[in-house]
């Protein structure tokens, strides 16, 4: 749809209310315009707007998307609060006078989340609650112009690698010598590290490379101050991220380095658990396994996302991996790494997918029985690769199959789940909720994965510590247990 169309909405536009009430009734394509659309006409009242000064030097960062932008909104508030700036995270409240949204636009769904939360705050900017708003993160780095034009109460856009730019807002230089300096906001006893940024490989339905650019890692060096300075600050688990893990080093050396990483990061004091995250399966580093084999810091956990099964959609994908050589690669990392819990993701409604070729996927994921799986709906995402090819596979019937996949996968899980009954588990306790203590064997993410739930009126766990758990009984995604030693650092 070209812009002088969309501007005729913006005449008898609705409310901001009604607007973010009916917006996923209105969305039809996952094109940007198309999820702009029922926002673009979404009318921003003028009236009784103040301008007086609010209390100065309060920012709110709201991070929405992936853990990459958790840890690019922590470098940001650590520059902030070493400005001199009163910094919050994932909140706001009256006195806050600064919004900074670090966006995401992966797919349909984030960017709409993501300008809805934009014009939640322009609004508040009318209303005079805040007097400055800025946006930052892949969907504006995506759709700076078209941004601009349609939301300009945002006082300033900012791409993925602009935050220096962005801090000039605030007369702040960009330093160098707060490389690793993170303002946390996970709990205190785990942290995110980015080892690289970007990703070379040309996967047909991602927009990832548009938004991050080309592979660039960090160096060893680099990564294992910020790493020190985590564990200063408590950190006990690591999670290695990045678009593709085991390509890292590459650009640095000519040849892969996640190994002479994963030594380097063991050896801090205070560092217990390092876990990986998104490692791409074709060309996959076996060397790697040995490390998480016998290296007894670096959990025997895998997030390999593999996308799908059937060599037609995984060529039209262009995954440069076959059926049989996945299978023949998760064997392989079974046997070299016993009782390893391998995390994937599988894409349904890919243009092209035919019945057969869900079918497959369907019989894979029966056969593999994988750990730990999620399902994503194919998202329409223009200028990669596929958006030449038709959308045509309809919403219901892509969350219909979702849907079946991960009805197959509960019955998986909940069979992996009960087979730990009487087993013993180190964890590590992440919150308390409710009547529970909350935590995680090393074989489970945090937020993504299983839970083990610990009744508090019989024991207490300090947050943040390790103790070993018995399980007791499974459901399909958590496990209950007793502790059966001390919690202990």
């Amino acid at each position: 749809m070209e812009i002088d169309e969309l501007n005729k909405l913006l005449v008898g536009r609705p409310t901001i209310a009604e607007g973010f009430a009916n917006a996923h009734s209105h969305i039809k394509q996952f094109a940007f315009f198309s999820i702009l659309l029922p926002f673009l006409g979404l009318k921003l009242s003028k009236r009784n707007v103040k301008t007086k000064s609010i209390v100065k030097d309060k920012v709110s960062v709201i991070t929405l998307g992936c853990s990459k932008n958790t840890v690019d909104s922590e470098v940001m508030m650590a520059h902030l609060q070493h400005g001199g700036y009163d910094v919050v995270h994932d909140k706001w409240k009256k006195g806050r006078n600064i919004v900074i949204v670090n966006t995401c636009g992966f797919i349909d769904k984030a960017k709409e989340e993501s300008v809805n939360t934009i014009l939640e705050y322009a609004q508040a900017k009318s209303d005079g609650k805040i007097e400055k708003l800025y946006v930052t993160g892949c969907l504006s780095q995506r759709y700076k112009d078209n941004l601009e034009t349609e939301i300009p109460e945002v006082d300033a856009y900012y791409g993925t690698a602009e935050l220096p730019r962005l801090l000039k807002n605030f007369k702040i230089d960009y330093k160098h010598e707060l490389v690793g300096e993170r303002f946390l906001s996970t709990p205190k006893h785990f942290a995110y590290l980015k080892i690289s940024e970007g990703c070379n490989r040309t996967c047909s339905f991602c927009a990832i490379p548009l938004m991050r650019g080309k592979h660039v890692s960090r160096p060893i060096d680099e990564l294992v101050t910020e790493a020190t300075k985590l564990a200063g600050q408590g950190v006990k688990e690591l999670i290695l991220i990045a678009q593709e893990l085991t390509y890292y080093g590459i650009d640095l050396s000519k040849k892969r380095q996640l190994n002479a990483l994963l030594k380097a990061l063991s050896a801090i004091e205070g560092i217990e658990w390092i876990r990986l995250h998104y490692v791409y399966p074709a060309q996959f580093p076996l060397e790697v396994l040995d490390e998480i084999a016998n290296n007894p810091k670096v959990c025997k956990y895998l997030d390999m996302p593999l996308q799908h099964a059937s060599d037609h959609v995984l060529t039209s994908m262009r995954r440069n991996i076959t059926r049989q050589e996945t299978k023949d690669l998760i064997n392989t990392i079974r046997a070299k790494v016993p009782g390893i819990a391998i995390r994937t993701t599988m894409l349904v409604g890919y243009p092209g997918e035919t019945e057969q070729d869900f079918e497959d996927l369907k019989s894979f994921i029966e056969e593999m029985r994988f750990e730990r799986l999620g399902v994503f709906q194919y998202s329409h995402e223009e200028s990669t690769r596929a958006f030449k090819m038709e959308d045509e596979i309809d919403a219901e019937l892509k969350e219909e199959r979702a849907a079946e996949l991960m009805g197959v996968q509960e019955s998986i899980s909940l069979a992996n789940n009960q087979a730990k009954v009487g087993k013993t588990f180190k964890v590590l306790f992440d919150r308390k909720e409710g009547d529970y203590f909350i935590g995680r064997s090393e074989f489970d993410s945090p937020e993504v994965d299983n839970e083990v739930l610990v009744k508090a009126q019989k024991t207490y766990v300090r947050i943040g510590d390790f103790a070993d758990v018995k399980i007791t009984s499974a459901e399909e995604f958590d496990l209950y247990g007793e502790i059966v030693t001390a919690s202990h650092n």
